[in-house]
């Protein structure tokens, strides 16, 4: 009903007149293809022209919802929203989609002006819409770019603003063709908005920026290249940077490029049109290195955040984790934490070493959750506080946050296990100097003695009467003609000899002010008395409203000195709020500690609310130890409804399985099982427990993935070219530091092309990536490569039963070592329920091209087996890599699909043709 109800048309109500006005304005307005822009008509908002066909489809799902303002050719596509649906369509297109921007227009006739607009990356004129009745989940973040193109290199200057922490960064850095560097920075950063300068490049440049931009769901802006100027920088930032200008000096000569996109970023965020700014920003050297890179392909691959197509919560890892208590904040580290794992050994066992404590003591556990529920989202709190319009909410609901931290300590001061010595380092002592008399003991002080605290009930923010004298006087006035209206009251009842609020009623409104009410009943009774000395003001239904010279007079008075106690009440507030907003330093260090206290719970709350509990990873530095999980699970796999999980060992240990080939049927697990390690690896890296039964893992400083098309299709990418760019990327930006998960390569073309590429891939990662590598596959020839000199190359296969009378296949989902000796994919479509003829058909078509005999096995190991001398070897391997330099060295970005066929096709020919030079070679085909 509900849903209904906020799609319900309003009705345009315009006459020829206004219409006529209002198409001559709007055919004024600049053309924007990607402006949605709504006119605000008091009661209800209209979209006009594009904008109502596109709102019509998308939000309304029929062009049945159109109307047509004006007639003939001037006529004008119309579409009228009331508020509801114009907060849903603003969330969608603000928080949700990032391919439109949002305008408000307010006015009438042709006179109308701008007076509201936002983006992805700048919701901050529609926060109040947007986050109401919801948390704040992300805080958006807006990029600028200045790629310079010289000799083959691209090197990018990178600013960014976080508008709602007013946080500013920097970082400058070479980048390759694919753009792998500035795609990972993107997802760290959670970016929902990129300025770019026009014409910064050839579009053969650009046209792989622009798709990296594409695949994190990010806004492009083009801005004109002379906005990307770093003159008068220093002076700037002067403004609106908290503390000594002189280190931002010295950040800023570390720079070049960078200096350009941060003059754009200000420019187009105008954060000096802005004086709440000055003084609140800080800025920063952002570090690529810092942190676990990440890119769109892993983030989608993973699973990582959560998705519009998400049957349930626990389909996300972010939906999964989220089990955080306090409003909004705890969400927003979260969600920051899972795309920024962490690096360093002692950071992450720090982390952990928390989230034992709390798994340890359920009473700590649960006494903090209790109290982390009834703190508010002090971030934004303090970023209300900062603006013109703000009012005492802010500043009580900061207050009542405040008052829950001693609390809070005390339980904290209760624990005494192993890790007390990093409670109170981490959490007791930076509570024992924010609550000290001169930090926010004085805010609270401030408001117990400024705000009137016993009309909270009322759901009143007032001051108190006693926090000013002649606020106080104001009371007592108003209260002493308050007196008079009651006493007048009184003495009007016995004169009219009627019951006093009975039937005699005292009414205050907006119309009248103060007047007597009663029933038409009553009235016939006291007719005479009132016409003889009272005024009658109004006769309806409900009764009659009257009044008499001594009512309106109290009346007059009450109001006059009503409106100067408002008014005097409202500077107050406005002193008590610019008070409140010099403890922001304050606000924002107490909110980095509950919102990272409020994720480390949550992380304990998961690791032993779990079906099987999750246990503690042994996490060793990059170049040490190995990744060993026994029992390993998929903690979004596991935590579906009706799945029995069986858990599986992973053991990639350097030098014997650190690359590992599996192989068996599609739907027995290979999948699962190869994402399952790249999910646990991220989890331990974030500081959480993880699902297993015992993990060792060595810290990997990127995660890379090719598991699939996605929807490539839907940007011009065919399967196969999207299998190519991001295997490039791999091969491009993996290091022996990297985790390295393929799920079937080489399938989207010929059978030959295809496994010669992923034979010549694997070889590569081997040998010179020499990442660990989890590589599933249907190419059963690849298991050849642990039989072969190369080190480190392990077969491991899902195990499936076949029935030898039915031929029913059943899978086991256990992952075994070994290869698999047979193909399943008849079996997978009768286990599909393909109709029987197809299906005996297709095992005749199968006998009569392959053999599966054991015999054919052995020859194919033995023939790739065959021993060559060193000498024939090393031109081999030298032929072999000449063959992936040149296959790396392809311009993928600037060749259609049918180009990269035929260049990957005479690349593996010419291979197939000198093989007959170089016997080592030979095994390969």
């Amino acid at each position: 009903m509900e849903a209904e109800e906020s799609k319900r048309l309003p009705e345009l109500k315009l006459d020829a007149k206004q219409a006529q006005g209002f198409i001559s304005f709007f055919k004024t307005l600049p053309r924007d293809s990607r402006a949605v822009r709504f006119f605000d008509r008091r009661d209800y908002y209209t979209a006009h022209g594009e904008n109502a066909l596109f709102i019509s489809k998308t939000y309304y799902h029929t062009t049945t919802a159109l109307r047509q303002l004006g007639s003939g050719p001037d006529g004008l596509s119309s579409v009228s929203v009331n508020k509801n649906m114009f907060e849903t369509i603003a969330r969608d297109l603000l928080l949700e989609r990032t391919d439109h921007t949002l305008e408000v227009y307010e006015g009438s006739g042709s006179n109308w002006r701008l007076c509201k607009s936002g983006t992805p990356g700048n919701i901050g004129s529609f926060e109040d819409i947007l986050f109401a009745n919801n948390d704040m989940q992300d805080t958006p973040v807006t990029v600028a770019l200045f790629p310079i193109f010289r000799e083959n290199q691209c090197t990018v200057g990178v600013s960014f603003v976080d508008m709602t922490k007013r946080k500013l960064g920097l970082a400058e850095f070479l980048d390759d063709s694919q753009f792998t560097n500035v795609e990972s920075l993107l997802v760290a950063l959670g970016c929902k908005e990129c300025l770019l300068p026009m014409e910064s490049g050839k579009s053969s440049d650009l046209k792989n920026l622009h798709e990296a931009l594409s695949r994190c769901g990010v806004l492009l802006t083009e801005r004109k290249k002379s906005e990307f100027k770093s003159r008068d920088l220093v002076q700037d930032l002067s403004r609106i940077i908290r503390g000594s200008i002189e280190p931002v000096r010295d950040l800023l000569s570390d720079f070049e490029y960078a200096l350009g996109a941060l003059g754009a970023l200000l420019s187009y965020a105008e954060l000096l049109a802005d004086d709440s700014n000055y003084g609140n920003y800080s800025i920063q050297k952002y570090n690529l290195d810092s942190y676990m890179r990440l890119d769109s392909a892993a983030m989608r691959a993973l699973n990582v955040v959560e998705n519009k197509t998400d049957l349930n919560k626990n389909f996300s890892l972010f939906g999964l984790m989220n089990r955080t208590c306090t409003a909004g904040m705890g969400k927003r580290l979260l969600n920051r934490w899972l795309k920024q794992p962490l690096l360093d050994v002692n950071e992450i066992n720090c982390r952990l070493d928390l989230v034992q404590a709390f798994v340890e003591d359920a009473e700590l556990r649960q006494g903090l959750r209790q109290h982390l529920k009834r703190i508010s989202d002090i971030e934004r709190l303090t970023h209300n506080l900062r603006k013109k319009t703000a009012n005492l909410q802010p500043v009580i609901k900061l207050y009542q946050s405040c008052i829950r931290v001693p609390y809070i300590k005390g339980i904290l001061e209760q624990y005494e296990g192993q890790f007390s010595g990093l409670i109170q380092k981490k959490y007791l002592a930076p509570f024992e100097y924010l609550m000290g008399d001169d930090q926010l003991n004085k805010f609270i002080a401030l408001v117990e003695v400024s705000v009137d605290l016993d009309q909270l009930e009322n759901g009143e923010y007032m001051i108190s009467p006693g926090y000013d004298p002649n606020l106080a006087e104001l009371k007592n006035q108003l209260s002493a003609v308050e007196k008079q209206i009651h006493n007048l009251h009184k003495q009007t009842a016995n004169d009219l000899d009627l019951p006093l609020d009975k039937a005699l009623k005292l009414e205050k409104g907006t119309q009248f002010g103060h007047a007597f009410r009663i029933t038409k009943k009553e009235e016939q009774k006291v007719r005479k008395k009132l016409n003889a000395n009272f005024i009658i003001l109004e006769t309806r239904k409900d009764g009659v409203k009257f009044t008499n010279s001594k009512l309106k007079k109290l009346g007059d008075q009450y109001q006059k000195l009503f409106s100067e106690y408002t008014s005097y009440q409202k500077g107050l507030v406005a002193r008590v709020v610019d008070t409140s907003a010099t403890f922001s330093e304050l606000f924002e260090t107490l909110a980095g500690i509950l919102s990272e206290l409020d994720v480390l719970l949550s992380f304990a709350d998961l690791a032993i609310s779990c079906p099987i509990a999750y246990v503690r990873p042994d996490v060793t530095p990059s170049d040490r130890g190995d990744i060993i999980l026994e029992g390993s699970r998929h903690p979004c796999v596991e935590a579906q409804d009706g799945v029995n999980f069986i858990p599986n060992d992973c053991t990639l240990v350097r030098g014997k399985s650190w690359f590992q080939i599996i192989t068996g049927p599609n739907m027995g697990g290979k999948s699962t099982f190869i994402r399952q390690v790249g999910v646990i690896a991220l989890m331990a890296q974030v500081g959480c427990f993880v699902p297993c039964d015992k993990a060792c893992i060595s810290v990997r400083d990127c995660i890379f993935t090719r598991v699939g098309a996605g929807d490539c299709q839907l940007r011009g990418v065919s399967t196969f070219m999207q299998e190519m760019l991001e295997t490039a990327s791999i091969l491009n930006g993996a290091s022996e530091k990297s985790l390295i998960i393929i799920d079937e390569l080489g399938r989207g073309t010929s059978t030959y092309d295809g496994f010669g590429l992923a034979w010549a891939i694997c070889e590569h990662l081997v040998e010179v990536t020499r990442a660990p590598t989890l590589f599933a596959t249907h190419f059963h020839e690849l298991t050849a490569l642990a039989h072969g000199d190369t080190l480190g190359v392990a077969n491991y296969h899902v195990a499936a039963h076949i029935d030898p009378s039915s031929h029913k296949l059943t899978m086991l989902y256990k992952v075994e070592p070994g290869a698999c000796d047979q193909s399943f994919g008849i079996h997978v479509a009768e286990f599909a329920n393909f109709p029987e003829s197809v299906v005996a058909l297709a095992r005749n078509k199968a006998a009569e091209l392959e053999d599966f005999s054991c015999t054919t096995t052995d020859e194919i190991g033995s023939k790739r087996r065959r021993t060559c001398n060193p000498e024939e070897m090393e031109k081999g391997v030298a032929r072999a890599h000449r063959f992936l330099q040149d296959f790396t060295a392809l311009p993928l970005d600037q060749l259609d699909e049918k180009q990269v066929r035929q260049c990957v096709s005479k690349l593996t020919s010419d291979l197939e043709k000198d093989a007959a030079d170089f016997p080592w070679l030979q095994q390969f085909f």
